[in-house]
C-alpha cells in the first residue's frame, strides 16, 4: 500500500511517500481503507518527536484520526462488517495512522459516520471533536444560559467547540487572529466573533457580558490568553487541552483535558452533531503526495477550519460518497 511516512524525527521534508506492506489485524482490530486522514498539531509534535519514547519504529505512519470503509475485522469484532463507513481516532496502536490508503485500528477507536457527514468532513472529526466535547461538556460543564468565550476559535478543535457549546444552550464568544477567521466564526452564527489583532478583549466582551464570562475554553495561548483570563467572572472556570501554555493565576479554577476515544465518546459525539445542523470547516485539501506542503501550511499558522489529506483520491472519493 502507499504511505506516507517518517524515517526520522524532523521537519516536514521528513515525509515521504512509500510503498509498506497492509498493517495485519489483532482479534480485537478492523483494517480501514483510508478516504481522508486528519491533519492537526498533534501530527506536527508527533513528526518532532514530541512524546518519542524509543519504542518507535520506522518508517513511522502518521496520522491520528480519518475516515474510510471497513476492508476486514477481527475474528473478535461483532459490532461492525466489512464496507461499513467509518471514522476513528488512533490511541496506543503502533502499526501505523492514517496516512495511508489502509490502517489497523481498534473496534473501540472507531464508529460509524454521523448522519450528514460525507468521508471528507469525518476525516477530520474525530481528534478535534472528541476533545472539544471533553472541553465543553467534562471540563466546563457547560449548561444553557451561560456566557462562553472560546479562546482560539477557528481551528478544528474550536470551530467544533463553538457548535458543541451553542447545542448546549450557551451564548458564545469567540476569538480569532484577522477577518478570514472571523468570518468563518460569523458563519458559524456566535453571538460575538473579536479579532484579537483589532481588538481589545476586555472591551469587546464587557459590551455584551458585563459581568464577564462564566467558562473560557483556551485553545491558544499567549498575550491574548492573559486578556481573556481577565473577563472570566468570579467563579468561573477555564480549562486548555494538553499542548496549549497556560499560565495558572490564583483565584482562577482552570483545569487541563484530553479528548480520549472510547465508544461512549463517540457516541456523546455522534448524538451531538445530529442534534442540528454542523459544520466542519475544511482549510485545504491535499493529496497523500503532498502531506509535506499540508504539514507546512499548519504550521504557518491561521488555518481556518481542518486541513485534511484526499488519501483515496477525487475519484475514489466520489464513488465512497456515492
Amino acid at each position: 500500500m502507499r504511505a506516507c511516512a517518517i524515517d526520522a524525527f524532523g521537519g516536514p521534508e521528513k515525509l515521504l511517500v512509500r510503498d509498506v506492506p497492509v498493517p495485519s489485524i489483532d482479534p480485537h482490530e478492523i483494517l480501514v481503507r483510508v478516504d481522508t486522514a486528519g491533519i492537526g498539531p498533534w501530527d506536527v509534535k508527533a513528526r518532532r518527536g514530541a512524546w518519542a519514547d524509543g519504542s518507535e519504529r520506522f518508517p513511522l505512519i502518521l496520522g491520528a484520526d480519518g475516515s474510510g470503509t471497513i476492508a476486514a475485522v477481527g475474528a473478535d469484532v461483532h459490532v461492525f462488517q466489512v464496507g461499513d463507513a467509518v471514522y476513528g481516532f488512533l490511541a496506543g496502536e503502533r502499526k501505523g495512522g492514517f496516512y495511508a490508503e489502509f490502517v489497523a485500528i481498534s473496534a473501540e477507536h472507531v464508529a460509524p459516520i454521523p448522519a450528514g457527514l460525507d468521508f471528507r468532513e469525518a476525516g477530520g472529526l474525530p481528534v478535534a471533536g472528541i476533545t472539544a466535547l471533553a472541553g465543553i461538556d467534562d471540563a466546563l460543564g457547560v449548561r444553557s444560559g451561560q456566557t462562553v468565550l472560546v479562546h482560539g476559535a477557528t481551528g478544528g478543535v474550536g470551530s467544533a467547540a463553538v457548535q458543541f457549546a451553542q447545542r448546549r444552550g450557551a451564548r458564545v464568544i469567540a476569538t480569532a487572529r484577522g477577518a478570514e477567521g472571523v468570518h468563518l466564526l460569523d458563519r458559524l452564527d456566535v453571538d460575538l466573533a473579536i479579532d484579537v489583532l483589532h481588538e481589545d478583549i476586555v472591551g469587546s466582551v464587557r459590551r455584551v457580558s458585563p459581568g464577564g464570562v462564566d467558562a473560557l475554553l483556551a485553545l491558544a495561548g499567549g498575550h491574548a490568553l492573559e486578556r481573556a483570563l481577565d473577563v472570566l467572572r468570579q467563579g468561573g472556570r477555564a480549562a486548555y487541552p494538553n499542548g496549549v501554555t497556560f499560565v495558572r493565576r490564583d483565584g482562577i479554577d482552570a483545569c487541563a483535558f484530553d479528548g480520549v476515544p472510547s465508544p461512549t465518546a463517540f457516541a456523546r459525539l455522534a448524538a451531538t452533531v445530529e442534534a442540528g445542523d454542523f459544520e466542519m470547516p475544511i482549510a485545504g485539501t491535499f493529496a497523500l503526495e503532498n502531506a509535506e506542503e499540508a504539514h507546512r501550511r499548519l504550521e504557518r499558522g491561521r488555518v481556518h477550519g481542518k486541513i485534511i489529506l484526499a488519501v483515496a483520491g477525487v475519484e475514489d472519493a466520489i464513488a465512497n460518497v456515492a
